[in-house]
């Protein structure tokens, strides 16, 4: 058995594996996987399917940079039109906002209901 790339204890183990990208499931792909580590590798085949994939699902170059601005006395961030047509976030949009170690999650009020 081949040893991890990573961590050099481990052995790979073949298996499928399913892939996300932006809490989306692109599917399952054929992958080695670390038994200690968990570290996950796809060949060059797999890869270039996943990319595939990703293009065909529009959630290639969905990732954007973007600085904080000031409006008032709060701060503000703009959020890339393509990620905002991604979420279905539109002008008026409910969220919900909260920190989680060094992220700041967003998420859409739109589809859940409301708690009294």
């Amino acid at each position: 058995m081949e040893k991890c790339y990573l961590c050099g204890k481990g052995n790979l183990v073949k298996k499928k594996v399913d892939f996300k990208l932006y809490g989306k499931s692109l599917g399952e792909f054929d992958a080695e996987a670390c038994d200690k580590c968990n570290e996950i590798f796809f060949d060059e085949k797999t890869s270039d399917k996943i990319d595939k994939v990703i293009k065909e699902k529009k959630l290639w170059g969905l990732e954007a940079r973007t600085s904080i601005t000031q409006s008032g006395n709060s701060l503000a961030i703009r959020i890339p039109k393509k990620i905002a047509e991604f979420l279905h976030f539109k002008k008026g949009t409910q969220t919900r906002i909260h920190p989680e170690e060094n992220k700041l999650i967003v998420e859409s009020m739109e589809d859940r209901e409301t708690i009294l």
